[in-house]
């Protein structure tokens, strides 16, 4: 694929999530709640939740119809036999931060993911509430712009201008250490931050925490707990894209080859690798 078509791929990939979040906003903002079940696993799950989920995939299997797809409300339905030979493959959080959703703090996000050969080349994450769309692909950087309310075909062919590319920042010894972190944070992660010394914490929920990374409005998100594969994978593309990384213990970049298992192991995002950060509780 030659740079016009990655070009037009990311393009269309961020109109359908901008289309997806337009769904999720009209739950949102209804007048009667959205109603909250339980999935199998014991999350929550909505109607926004799958009202996104159904007009994402159905959009990317008419873009690519040669490409799988994997979703977070789908891959119950999808046998780990019948995916462990993808090479590549749509990975889809169509609301990450569903809790935030429902707790109306408006900091959730839709991500969508283009996997190959086990590494994220393209990554998408829209904000719904504030209509601030990331987006990157393998080698043409990343990107960060406010949508407008009715988008035109000027506004997507300009997404990627120069003026709009975002950079991870660079730290010196001296300045407080901005630490991305959820609301619900855990005792690893406090621990983390002492060993860190002068800090601020930038309270945030969803993939938007990593992306604030790529931007250099945060300098770490430690996450010490649990998350899924389509939790991270189109921000892990942001932030790589912006000249940061999303690190396991090892000091290794995650990665998405297909296995039984749909969770990640511990990470942290940091946007200066070469800052002596402190190993991992």
């Amino acid at each position: 694929m030659n740079a016009n078509n990655q070009q037009a791929w990311l393009q269309q990939v961020c109109r359908i999530a901008v289309q997806a979040g337009e769904r999720i906003l009209s739950v949102y903002f209804a007048a009667e709640p959205a109603k909250v079940e339980q999935k199998s696993d014991g999350t929550p799950v909505t109607l926004a939740d799958k009202e996104a989920d159904e007009l994402i995939s159905e959009a990317l299997r008419i873009m690519t119809p040669d490409i799988p797809l994997v979703t977070e409300e789908s891959i119950e339905t999808i046998p780990f036999k019948d995916r462990q030979a993808w090479s590549r493959f749509w990975l889809v959080d169509p609301l990450d931060g569903t809790k935030e959703f429902i707790e109306r703090t408006g900091e959730f996000s839709v991500n969508i993911a283009l996997v190959a050969e086990g590494k994220p080349v393209l990554g998408v994450v829209y904000v719904p509430v504030t209509r601030i769309l990331y987006c990157a692909m393998a080698g043409l950087g990343a990107y960060k712009n406010r949508v407008p309310e009715n988008p035109d075909l000027q506004f997507w062919q300009a997404c990627m201008r120069p003026e709009s590319r975002i950079f991870s920042q660079r730290l010196d010894s001296q300045q407080p250490i901005r630490v991305a972190v959820s609301r619900r944070h855990g005792g690893s992660v406090k621990q983390f931050m002492q060993a860190l010394g002068s800090v601020e914490t930038v309270k945030m929920g969803s993939a938007i925490k990593t992306c604030l990374v790529a931007e250099g409005a945060a300098d770490v998100y430690p996450r010490f707990g649990p998350t899924s594969l389509w939790d991270t994978a189109a921000a892990q593309c942001v932030v790589e894209e912006a000249g940061g990384k999303l690190l396991d213990k090892q000091g290794l970049a995650l990665t998405y080859q297909q296995s039984e298992s749909l969770l990640n192991p511990h990470f942290m995002v940091i946007g200066d690798a070469k800052y002596p950060w402190p190993d991992f509780p």
